[in-house]
């Protein structure tokens, strides 16, 4: 019974860091994901005319909505260079994301101004600061078109901006995107007047999210894919899934050799009681009645053995959720979360595999077995 316990205590820490590694990673994400996001699935950009603008503000459910330009830059600071992206944003994105509370050092940009926001590892390799109206960093992409190259100002557009802000999400986004506003974005790509790359949406707190999503599509057209949360985190949520099914099975097998325990212990216990069971026989029990007794005792140690598990795995996790006792770094703590559908998991695989060992042990009785004291 010490490996069923040990076994299903293991699965559900684990399941349970999972749950929170899970928490955790979206968490930072969410930080600038909106609730919906459109996109063209044609080419990069598309236009928002006026009458589609004022069509999106008149859905119901819609909280509010920024208008985007995205596209991948070399950003030049100090002799320093670094690819990234550029996101430009109007006026509305702080009300769609939480972008303004990571942002430690500087501050937000301006509406409309040359200015710009990058991450911390962006900052770490340009060695950029904030509000050091001296120095400007510059942004470059490739010019569109055709033709035959004689300079660099063919090949090349270009727009100067001053960094006001460092914000620190994680290493991945911290290394992505400089936010600049959409004016500036439009000016480097040379964009229209209504020409942009996406559409980010914040959602009232009771709205439809499915009601909404179809609503925003008939506006912008077939050509524009609506994405939720979900979707955009899409990769994210395939590689936790991922490991967390590889770690199962892995604990899962763990589970299977400790309950080769049980079928050793009930083959004992059918050979230290052949004489009850041969008198058992005698006074009118059947076989499968006989093996129904020790079917029954595999499958109470295994539900016994689970249920103590869970309850030591539960108390290790509050633990952990209580008095941060493994830290990943000095201020972060191993993240863990208590899931019902974990417990839920533990013991139906539990109880699944003590089921099928202990049938396999009962087995083992037959009627030349009862017959012999």
């Amino acid at each position: 019974m010490v490996g069923i316990v040990l076994g299903s205590a293991s699965l559900f820490i684990v399941l349970s860091g999972f749950a929170g590694l899970r928490e955790f990673t979206l968490e930072f994400t969410s930080i600038i994901d909106p609730d919906l996001k459109a996109e063209t699935t044609i080419g990069k950009s598309f236009t928002l005319s006026q009458q589609q603008t004022e069509d999106l503000k008149n859905i119901e459910g819609i909280a509010s909505f920024s208008k985007i330009i995205e596209e991948r830059v070399i950003a030049t600071f100090d002799g320093n260079n670094h690819p990234a992206y550029v996101k430009g944003v109007d006026q509305n994105f702080s009300e769609i994301t939480k972008i303004e509370s990571v942002i430690p050092i500087g501050s937000w940009i301006y509406p409309d101004t040359p200015q710009s926001v990058v991450g911390w590892t962006i900052s770490t390799h340009l060695n950029v600061g904030a509000n050091d109206y001296g120095k400007s960093m510059t942004l470059s992409v490739p010019k569109p078109g055709k033709g035959q190259i004689t300079s660099q100002g063919q090949a090349i557009n270009q727009v100067k901006v001053v960094n006001v802000g460092i914000y620190d999400i994680n290493e991945e986004i911290n290394n992505k995107y400089i936010f600049t506003s959409l004016e500036t974005a439009k000016q480097l790509l040379n964009y229209n007047d209504n020409q942009i790359t996406s559409i980010e949406f914040k959602l009232n707190e009771n709205a439809d999210e499915d009601t909404v999503k179809n609503k925003i599509a008939s506006v912008l057209g077939p050509t524009i894919l609506v994405k939720n949360k979900d979707q955009l985190n899409d990769a994210i949520y395939k590689m936790l899934n991922t490991e967390n099914l590889a770690v199962y099975l892995i604990f899962t097998l763990v589970l299977i050799i400790a309950l080769f325990n049980i079928i050793g212990t009930i083959i004992m216990a059918i050979l230290d009681k052949k004489k009850t069971l041969n008198t058992l026989y005698n006074l009118g029990a059947s076989v499968k009645d006989i093996r129904k007794i020790f079917l029954y005792q595999g499958i109470l140690m295994t539900l016994i053995g689970g249920i103590i598990g869970l309850i030591i795995g539960y108390a290790l996790v509050q633990l952990q959720l209580s008095f941060k006792l493994i830290m990943i770094t000095p201020v972060l703590s191993y993240p863990v979360a208590l899931q019902f559908k974990n417990f839920v998991i533990v013991m139906l695989t539990l109880m699944v595999l003590g089921i099928i060992a202990s049938r396999i042990a009962a087995s083992r009785i037959n009627r030349d077995l009862v017959k012999t004291s």
